[in-house]
């Protein structure tokens, strides 16, 4: 099947590494499962002839290449996010991990389910790295690929097993979607050659959400026989409909759905068993604490041997841990809109300032609730000048999101009735946060913009502990504007506040951030900021909207899961 893939017969070894770098010869190669070693960063620079062939791909499409990128994937072929990567946070710990599986992408396109396992690796006494070594997951006992009869028969070691895993499979994830996609894989090809998952929605509306197919080793989604079904109907005693209203499991043939169709649904059905060639089905309610979430059908084509009573048991443990892993992830769905809903409302609207433009941007953290104490502000002052404000409030939750509305509406108030120098507004905000808001630190900066008689704009700013802005010149020229710098709020320190001014230049890009954008759990914040600054110098000439989503999007560290708020405006022509 793989023939396309060369076997090399010796270890694959990238050139360019120095010699005291290099994997030592035929170590790899005379490992019996598949491996392949990756330096610090992720890059694969070795792999034995085992693992190109697994994987279906040439030498060529491994070496050099990010491992993560190239090869991992969730369960239902996409990209996996590196925030939930486990075998990148064992390599970046330079500790052993495991995982019974993961998804990996093979180069004909296919999606292979696979155990890993991986263990720090000197590559030289200066350079770590990592040996990973995938192995195949066993087939189940009874099943065979050559045709033979099937044993359905599990022993109970076996059952606690999967029930064991899928406990722990179900519950690691809050994702409704990879949920689902982790139980197919779960009972899929153990139990059957087909999974179909039918779920109730609030409004008491049937989604097909899920069809997987085991075929030649790997699961296929079938997104063709998936979408929106039928209403479901209150009397019918077909299986299907009988699990969505919450009876109990039931076995189903081709032939329960030959006869004339009392409702939609058992038209649906009918297509189902066509499709798939189903020959038997186990069909059981998905329950929740209070509600019927949906059903789980497992079906056998390939299988010869029909579904019986004894496999019901089974099926409905599955199923209730399921349920109980569905009901967590919808309350957290539910819960992270809630959430979104109030950042929305949390974070302003920019205003219209004649002559300049201006855009800003946040970014929830992937790992909270979608909330937290990263903002920004702008706003029109009583004397026309145009207040600037940004900052971070710590915290990752509705707690910190309920800090940064306290802080931002202070501060709104205090600089709207003072329309004084920022430095003086900050330390006023400073004594508000010590003795009134419940935060328990926070930095802020702000900043004054006003427009002069010579046409050209004037930015006055304090900065308590904010990383500093950016400025970006027309011509790529950049510039961080490090005056005006003080420590943080909630310190109770009383040290005065300075405040710092600068002309912006004509066609110039002023960039206000927090330290999402540029902090790294790998390297320092100079760094990021480094990297913020080249960045933003390649992309100086594009419109501001281009340039603050390429900003984002390339500046931001990979293994960063902070929130960031993000403010960017760019000033006017040269006056003619």
């Amino acid at each position: 099947m793989d023939a396309a893939v060369p076997d090399t017969g010796s270890p694959v070894l990238d050139g360019s590494l120095a010699p005291s770098a290099e994997v030592p010869g035929g170590l790899l190669e005379g490992m019996k499962v598949p491996a392949y070693v990756v330096d610090a960063e992720g890059l694969i620079i070795a792999a034995n002839g085992a693992a190109l062939r697994l994987l279906h791909r040439p030498a060529a499409e491994l070496l050099g290449h990010d491992a993560h990128d190239l090869l991992h994937r969730d369960s239902h072929g996409r990209p996996l996010p590196r925030s939930r990567c486990e075998m990148r946070d064992a390599l970046l710990a330079e500790r052993t991990g495991h995982n019974d599986l993961g998804w990996f992408a093979r180069g004909d396109g296919s999606l292979l389910g696979l155990s890993w396992f991986l263990t720090p690796y000197a590559l030289d006494p200066d350079r770590p790295g990592a040996l990973v070594m995938l192995y195949q997951r066993h087939e189940p006992a009874g099943h065979r690929e050559d045709g033979e009869e099937h044993a359905t028969a599990l022993t109970e070691l076996d059952r606690l097993a999967l029930l064991a895993e899928t406990t722990t499979q179900l519950t690691s994830t809050l994702d409704v979607t990879e949920a689902l996609h982790r139980l197919a894989a779960l009972t899929v090809p153990l139990l059957a050659d087909w999974a179909v998952v039918d779920l109730l929605t609030e409004n008491d509306e049937v989604r097909r959400a899920l069809v997987v197919q085991y075929k030649d080793g790997v699961l296929i989604e079938r997104a063709d026989l998936q979408g929106p079904m039928p209403p479901l109907p209150q009397e019918s005693p077909m299986p299907l409909s009988r699990a969505l209203r919450g009876a109990a499991s039931s076995i189903a043939s081709a032939a329960t759905y030959q006869g004339p169709p009392d409702s939609g649904i058992a038209v649906e059905q009918h297509r189902l068993f066509e499709e798939t060639g189903m020959h038997s089905a186990a069909i059981a309610p998905i329950r929740g604490l209070r509600d019927v979430l949906g059903a789980l059908t497992l079906g056998r084509a390939a299988r010869p041997d029909a579904f019986t009573a004894s496999d019901l048991p089974l099926l409905e443990d599955v199923t209730r841990r399921a349920g109980l892993a569905l009901d967590n992830a919808r309350l957290y769905q539910r819960q992270r809109k809630v959430s979104e809903t109030m950042q929305r409302h949390l974070l302003p609207q920019m205003p219209t300032i004649p002559g300049l433009q201006m855009t800003a941007r946040y970014v929830a953290a992937p790992q909270a609730s979608q909330v937290g104490g990263d903002w920004y502000d702008a706003f029109p002052l009583m004397d026309g000048a145009t207040a600037l404000a940004i900052g971070d409030v710590v915290g990752h939750d509705l707690d910190a999101a309920g800090g940064m509305a306290q802080v931002r509406n202070m501060l709104r108030a205090f600089a709207w009735s003072h329309p004084e120098a920022p430095s003086d507004v900050v330390t006023q905000l400073d004594q508000a946060v010590m003795h009134i808001a419940e935060v328990p630190m926070a930095t802020v900066l702000l900043a004054r913009l006003t427009s002069g008689d010579d046409g050209l704009w004037r930015l006055r700013w304090t900065n308590a502990g904010h990383p500093p802005p950016l400025l970006v010149d027309h011509d790529g020229r950049t510039r961080f504007l490090t005056g005006g710098h003080g420590i943080l709020l909630g310190t109770g320190t009383t040290r005065p506040r300075e405040d710092a001014v600068v002309t912006l230049p004509p066609r110039s890009t002023l960039v206000l951030y927090t330290d999402g954008l540029v902090e790294s759990t790998r390297h320092s914040i100079d760094d990021g900021l480094d990297r913020l600054r080249k960045h933003a110098a390649s992309l100086a000439r594009r419109p501001l909207d281009p340039f603050s989503d390429a900003l984002l999007d390339r500046a931001r560290p990979t293994d960063n899961d902070d929130d960031v708020a993000f403010l960017a405006l760019r000033t006017p022509d040269p006056a003619p």
